[in-house]
This record gives C-alpha cells, structure tokens and sequence, in this order.
C-alpha cells in the first residue's frame, strides 16, 4: 500500500499509532508536508466525515479518528508552519452566553480541522463580545456559534448585531448550529448559514469561503 494511503486508512481505522508511525516515516523520507497533510490526513477524515454523514459510522469513531489525525498533524505541524503552508481558512467556534453544551460544537471543530481550516474554540458560555474580538485579533473569515437551549439561542442574533454595528458583516461570515437552530432562525437572525450538522457545517463553510 502507498504510504499516504496507509496513512488515510490508519486515520479511518483510528489507529493513532500507526498514523505516528508511518507520518514520521513518511516525513523523513522527504514527501513534502502538504502531500502528507492533503493525500493522508484530510483524505482520512474526509472519508471519515461521509462515513458519519450516511450513519454508517458515529461519535465515537469520529473521536477516534480526530486523535489519530493529530498524532500525525502533531508531527506535521512545525513542518507546516516552517514551508508557509496556508490553512483554508481561519474559523472561532464557541458555544453561546449561557449555553454549556459543547459536544455538538467540539464534533464540527474536529471536521474543520480534518477539511484543512484552522479552528479557534472558544468552549462554552462564550459572550457576543469576544467571539468579535478573537476572530479580529486572529484575522478569522468566519465565526461558527452554537446553542442546544432555545434559551440561548438569541445569543447568536447579538453576535450578528454586534458584527453589522461594527461594519464587519463584508469581511466577516457567521454559522449557526446546534439541535433547536433551524435555517429559517438563521435567515431571521441574518447569519450567513446554518450547519444542520458537523459534516453539513463543513460543507457550509466552505461555501462560505468559495474553497473546495
């Protein structure tokens, strides 16, 4: 089997050992860090997102796959960053004021990463103001919010309001998701998508963005 491949499969497989393994082998044999990140790592996890999208696999493979994916990006990391190599883009990602439920948000931060983005979490609780002001300090293109309380839902429309009030709607996209956000709230809040769920939010992200 090629290498790269084996390294997709190990991340498949969630078989983070193997992805170390093989990623430093690969590493050091020369292959440039964007083919190991680009034909190993994101081609696993994108496998591993349409798997999860057609429930053919769940949480937790997911989780599983995410850890073998960082066993290499952990080793790949100081490569990428020294050869310059961009991320798709930037995205912050949090749960709402008030809401404490992250499970949801932490599933679409690992898909991120696995597409390639790099991802800002914020965790829980997280107010109007400083989801603005990180993706400013971070220069993000996107802020991806979520609420699995109807209670805290109206959060999201605060972060849009703030973000139009500070002339930033232009430069700056929002996606909303979480069990009770639909996309007609969405459209009522003025986001600029709605992820039905963590594989759906990657997708609507890169649209966002216009990547592939």
């Amino acid at each position: 089997m090629d290498l790269l491949a084996d390294i997709a499969k190990g991340v498949i497989d969630g078989n983070d050992q193997r992805v170390a393994q093989v990623t430093q082998q690969v590493i050091e044999q020369g292959t440039s860090p964007k083919s190991i990140l680009d034909e190993g790592l994101i081609a696993g996890m994108n496998v591993v997102g349409e798997r999860f999208r057609v429930h053919d696999i769940f949480l937790p493979d997911v989780l599983l796959a995410a850890r073998a994916m960082y066993a290499g990006m952990d080793l790949l990391k100081p490569l990428l960053i020294k050869e310059g190599i961009p991320s798709l883009g930037k995205v912050v990602i949090g749960s709402v004021r008030g809401d404490l439920h992250d499970i949801g948000k932490n599933l679409v931060g690992i898909m991120l990463k696995g597409a390639g983005f790099e991802v800002i979490d914020l965790g829980n609780d997280v107010p109007p103001e400083k989801m603005l002001r990180t993706a400013q300090q971070e220069n993000a293109t996107v802020i991806g919010m979520s609420a699995l309380l109807t209670t805290t839902m109206p959060v999201m429309g605060e972060v849009v309001d703030l973000i139009n009030r500070e002339g930033l709607a232009g430069e700056l996209k929002t996606i909303v998701g979480g069990a009770p956000v639909t996309a007609d709230f969405a459209r009522k809040i003025g986001a600029d998508a709605h992820g039905f769920d963590a594989a759906n939010a990657v997708d609507q992200v890169k649209h966002l963005l216009n990547v592939t």
